[in-house]
């Protein structure tokens, strides 16, 4: 079965797809991928959007090339971006995005990500939403990236949510959403996920 846009459902893997039904951008998203790889993601996406965009980076060019491929149609009408950069080397303007993701980017797990996370809340607009998601190779780990991630991400203004699930084949998939906590209100509201 073709998604219409280049995509055979076999092609997409269940993390990707978990990934944005988590992520559940609405019609009028500005939306960032963090290692958008060869764009799979950044496909789903953009057929949930209308008016909204979605801008890629990977710190491959090659794989920036596949994405530009694979979403051409999106890019040539400005609805989709991409940039060969590392998120460290990235820089957007303040609130430029509604919603954030990144799938398996292994630095938010691996090492203090302090400076990356500061950059992503500057980034996005107040309650927009950040989704990070992993899918271990041992469904054991998806505890242990919860358990790191988590407060690192609470602890850069995002009220935080943990989400699970199991792919058909029985692997772990786990994400960390934060929402950036609009400056005045309590750190309880604007819970992770739509209203």
């Amino acid at each position: 079965m073709d998604t219409g846009r280049g995509l055979s459902i076999i092609d997409v893997p269940e993390r990707l797809t978990w990934a944005v039904q988590v992520l559940d951008p609405a019609p009028g998203d500005r939306v960032l991928e963090i290692g958008c790889g060869r764009g799979v993601a950044v496909a789903l996406i953009r057929d949930r959007l209308v008016t909204g965009t979605v801008t890629g980076i990977d710190r491959s060019a090659k794989a920036i090339d596949a994405a530009s491929r694979r979403n051409s149609d999106a890019l040539a009408t400005g609805r989709a971006a991409f940039h060969t950069r590392a998120l460290e080397d990235a820089d957007f303007a303040t609130g430029s995005f509604d919603r954030i993701l990144a799938v398996d980017v292994n630095l938010f797990r691996t090492r203090q990500a302090d400076r990356e996370l500061a950059a992503l809340r500057r980034w996005l607009a107040p309650g927009g939403l950040l989704c990070l998601c992993w899918e271990p190779p041992d469904g054991k780990r998806a505890g242990e990236i919860a358990a790191k991630v988590e407060p690192a991400v609470a602890g850069h203004g995002f009220a935080t949510e943990v989400r699970r699930a199991a792919t058909a084949r029985g692997a772990g998939l786990v994400g960390v959403l934060g929402v950036a906590v609009v400056p005045g209100r309590l750190s309880g509201e604007g819970r992770p996920g739509r209203s």
